[in-house]
């Protein structure tokens, strides 16, 4: 069948999927396709990518095809693409050992499209020279216009690494898997180590697109209902057909085990949101364990991870967390399978550095103990069911989770077919352990406590660390530069003024294929909700979707009546409630209660923005949880005993659970930093931007990281049981259903006795906001055909005195590299000008941002994008040019008043809008928008027809009334001008 044989068709029944392997028959390309009644049809091809030293050289690859190919010359049609598509997914990634290209999409044409761009990228790039001084690295003058300024390093991917490797958490990671595999390709840094990214030559870059980027070393994807013939068919004479087999030579050899162990200590940044601690030390202890391709072996040490780390009853959580010796674990806790020979690793961040024995020691003694004791029905029986309600939850990007899934084992030449049969497997698992109880201990005997191929790393914060890693910048700097001639010099000038004219020209991007606005579905699905009152007067939304035997609940609370003083620990009271024990669980017992009987319980803090009105909002939390229809009464139970009766008496638990939360938002910034400093930026243009910023922003950052140091955390308990008070009554709740049609009457059975069940509260509670307004959701005939029964009531705070001011903050941080937001306050969801100003977000970002803050400034991502809350943010991530990025904010909105686009880019940014507007919405969420914001379908009609409708002058008409109250939020270097 165009060039391929089929080797293998196996039915997948646990996962409602069908297999099929096949063999390109010129060239031995691997094709695998999954079969499945799913709309959002997925395309990958990876590549085995083996490089040899730390220069990134897959990483700069992976940019750069990219840039151009013979078919599609174009500069950078991967970005055009996005414009040109309604896809749901485009991407490429560099892992330690493959580089792969996935997409996604839910239109047949688009699909065609898009592999046409992939394949050609992948096989027939250009790579040119100037291409990879722009996404590798380059010697530029500062200012590339003036040779009289100094040459400095430039590059898009030297200024991502440069931005992970500020992530301690990253450091340690990657360390981690250089010292327990050194033996070959591991040993290297894929992604590219910043200080060798510079040794980089674009000959070395062809030699190796030449070597691996080959159909021979190629395994392709596709997943979904488009038939697989058309795939073929196209692969084939589009790629395929042009090549002859080859031996690739890319294989990994295993990793030769050791004879004893081996210790590596390292160096890191300190914690600038934990100055001064002594606990700021990171140590683990790892152990190689068996090749991936074995899927029986790897399945079960995967398991036997997760019994170990996984939990408060798990024996590692236990012994280390609960010792009160470290803040959290380690980085790259529990197993990785992504390397040929996976690995497991164990151990505490957050440490004393005289504490580091002691924590070996536990880990040693801990083994002994598993060896001798074993594990708990309950707890192996709660990670079988976590198995079996994952292989029933649906997610939307399921093909994108099945390619990453596979990628590794079929990377090293595993059967991924294997791979997928979990029934399979979790049956084997049982028997195996039916045959002989101590299987798991044996286990544990042979690969942990027996094995000399043994790993501990530890990693000291040193004061100086971010100073030297600038003095070692420098010095490759000065040596790159002290080794030009003249003529380089002049070269240099040239090229970069070259390079500046390309990234300056116009683009004829013609050649691309692209669908056009009429391809786009003129009106959206409607959605079937009905809503009923429960327990008196308690809203409940039910809606019908096919969830495959699972049941999923929602409960938001609104806070009306919070007192503002309480407001900063909403998010800590949402972290701890369903982990300290409730009714008569206490929390080791509740955590197994809820692994065994849900696919978890979620609570989450909200601020949810009126449709209408930018400055009224409502405040709340959210809970919720799914679980398989068998288990619906139970997981309702644990709902009545987390609201009628928490419990709060664990103190020292919940220490270790406030320390783990500190560390997780502390180990978040470096990689979120965009978004931090965009809420920021928000704070002071509307209440919500303000209680956002309280909820998820640096400020609770930095409580949550004083509440880990206070020595009596009474004062903070009771403030939770404050909230609880308000937040655990069922005035001010609603509730939410999704489950399939013979189970709905079920669950709105159970949803009800547990709302009749809850506790009500005798008193009248004033609001804590004098202006509290009750807002229904439109329902009921004349208001929407696809609604039925009763209302929805939002509870919704105004605050009529509140003015918008401009501030600017400069937040100082330990990055080499800045995070910018600018924020802009526009209009609400149904304004007319919503619509408007969402396309030129889109239109901003790709024909002016884009070329400006990545190609010409490095920055590894930058643009533009309109919240549902009216709020237009400018930002830019990983950027070595902060100031420069606020000019280039500025001239944006010339940029857009000037008018400087044509119909053609007006209509690829409604096509890239859509995109988004049309994503594919899981069943378990369906009807989210209207239960949370109040959003219909008919007013998501509207503003469909609203966005359809923009045109030319709408767009330089609000460019021209969007007020200039520009906010600036910074998180740059210490090492900047401020």
């Amino acid at each position: 069948m165009h060039g391929y044989t089929v080797s293998q068709v196996t039915s997948v029944p646990e996962l409602f999927l069908t297999a099929v392997k096949l063999d390109h028959d010129g060239t031995g390309a691997r094709h695998l396709h999954l079969a499945r009644e799913d709309s959002n049809n997925l395309f990958s091809v990876q590549f085995r990518t083996t490089p040899t030293d730390s220069t990134g050289v897959p990483h700069v690859l992976e940019h750069t095809v990219l840039c151009g190919s013979q078919k599609y010359p174009c500069r950078d049609p991967f970005f055009k693409m996005l414009n040109r598509s309604l896809s749901t997914f485009m991407n490429a990634f560099t892992a330690s050992d493959y580089t792969m290209y996935p997409f996604s999409t839910q239109n047949p044409r688009d699909f065609q499209n898009l592999l046409s761009v992939y394949l050609d990228a992948a096989f027939f790039p250009c790579l040119r020279e100037l291409d990879f001084w722009q996404e590798g690295w380059r010697l530029e003058h500062e200012d590339p216009t003036d040779p009289q300024t100094a040459l400095v390093f430039k590059g898009v991917v030297f200024n991502e690494m440069k931005g992970a490797f500020a992530d301690s958490e990253r450091v340690f990671s990657q360390h981690l898997q250089n010292q327990l595999l050194p033996d070959h390709t591991y040993a290297a840094v894929s992604g590219g180590a910043p200080l060798c990214i510079p040794d980089l030559t674009w000959e070395q870059l062809r030699q190796f697109h030449a070597k691996h980027y080959h159909p021979s070393n190629a395994r392709f994807f596709t997943y979904g209902n488009f038939p697989l013939e058309e795939h073929l068919k196209q692969i084939h004479e589009e790629a395929l057909s042009k090549f002859q087999k080859i031996e690739p030579n890319t294989a990994v050899p295993p990793q030769q085990r050791w004879e004893k162990p081996r210790e590596c200590e390292i160096s890191c940044a300190p914690d600038a949101l934990a100055a001064g601690s002594p606990r700021q030390t990171t140590v683990s202890v790892s152990f190689l364990l068996p090749d991936i391709t074995d899927t029986s072996e790897a399945f079960t040490l995967n398991l036997l991870s997760s019994l170990l780390v996984s939990g408060p009853s798990a024996p590692f959580y236990k012994a280390l967390i609960e010792s009160g010796l470290g803040s959290d674990f380690s980085p790259d806790v529990g197993y990785n399978g992504h390397t040929r020979d996976a690995y497991f690793s164990v151990g505490l961040q957050g440490v004393a550095e005289t504490d580091v024995p002691r924590v070996r020691d536990i880990i040693d003694k801990t083994l002994d103990d598993v060896i001798a004791e074993g594990f708990e029905d309950d707890q192996i029986e709660a990670l079988l069911h976590k198995i079996e309600i994952q292989m029933k939850h649906q997610s939307v990007s399921f093909g994108l989770a099945l390619t990453s899934y596979i990628a590794s084992c079929w990377n090293h030449d595993g059967d991924p077919v294997e791979l997928l049969k979990l029934g399979g497997q979790v049956a084997q698992f049982r028997r195996r352990l039916e045959e002989n109880p101590e299987f798991l201990q044996e286990k544990v005997k042979q690969y942990f406590k027996n094995n000399q191929h043994k790993l501990t790393l530890s990693m000291r914060p040193d004061d100086q660390y971010s100073a030297k890693q600038m003095r070692l910048e420098t010095e490759k700097l000065r040596q790159k530069v002290s080794s030009l001639s003249s003529e380089d010099r002049r070269q240099v000038y040239e090229k970069g003024l070259q390079l500046q004219t390309q990234q300056s020209e116009a683009q004829d991007a013609s050649c691309l294929p692209a669908l056009k606005v009429s391809d786009i579905e003129p009106s959206m699905p409607c959605t079937e909700l009905e809503v009923a009152l429960a327990a008196g007067d308690v809203a409940v939304q039910s809606c019908v979707q096919p969830t495959n035997g699972v049941a999923y609940v929602r409960a938001f609370c609104s806070l009306p009546a919070l007192p503002a003083e309480l407001r900063p620990y909403v998010p800590l009271l949402c972290r701890v409630l369903t982990k300290l024990g409730c009714g008569v669980l206490d929390y080791r017992e509740q955590a197994q209660q809820i692994e065994l009987k849900t696919g978890g319980i979620t609570v989450s803090p909200h601020v949810l923005p009126d449709s209408s009105h930018l400055d009224t909002y409502e405040q709340g939390v959210l809970f919720s949880s799914f679980c398989l229809d068998r288990n619906l009464q139970d997981m309702m139970h644990l709902w009545g005993e987390i609201f009628n009766s928490p419990r709060f008496e664990e103190e020292q638990y919940f220490r270790v659970l406030v320390k783990m939360a500190a560390q997780d938002l502390s180990n978040g910034v470096p990689d979120s930093g965009h978004l931090y400093a965009s809420i920021r930026a928000s704070r002071t243009l509307t209440p919500a931007g303000d209680l956002q910023e309280t909820f998820s922003g640096m400020e609770q950052v930095r409580l949550m990281k004083s509440i880990a140091d206070v020595a009596d955390v009474r004062p903070v308990l009771s403030k939770l049981l404050l909230i609880k008070d308000y937040m655990l009554d069922r005035e001010n709740m609603r509730c939410a259903v999704n489950a399939a049609p013979g189970q709905l009457s079920q669950v709105q059975q159970v949803v009800g006795d547990f709302l009749a069940g809850l506790e009500q509260r005798t008193t009248e509670r004033k609001p804590a906001h004098p202006h509290v307004v009750e807002k229904p959701v439109p329902n009921g005939p004349g208001d929407s055909a696809c609604l039925s029964g009763s209302h929805i009531v939002r509870k919704l705070i105004t605050d009529p005195t509140f003015k918008p001011c401009p501030v600017k903050t400069h937040l100082l941080l330990p990055f080499p590299v800045s995070y910018v937001g600018d924020c802009v306050r526009t209009a609400p969801y149904t304004h007319p000008d919503h619509a408007s100003l969402k396309i030129l977000a889109r239109l901003m970002t790709a024909k002016f941002l884009h070329t400006e803050i990545r190609e010409k400034g490095g920055a590894y991502g930058g643009g533009a994008k309109l919240s549902h809350s009216g709020v237009f943010t400018f930002y830019s991530y990983r950027d070595p040019c902060p100031a420069e990025t606020l000019q280039t904010f500025a001239k944006a909105s010339g940029w857009a008043q000037s008018g400087q686009f044509s119909q053609q880019d007006i209509d690829e940014a409604k096509l890239a809008v859509f995109s988004m507007v049309d994503a594919p919405v899981a069943p378990s969420d369906k009807g989210l928008d209207h239960f949370l914001y109040g959003l219909t379908d008919e007013m998501g009609q509207a503003q469909r027809e609203q966005l359809f409708a923009v045109h030319r002058g709408a767009l330089i008409d609000v460019a021209h009334r969007t007020p200039s109250l520009w906010l600036v939020d910074r998180l740059v270097p210490f090492s900047s001008q401020t």
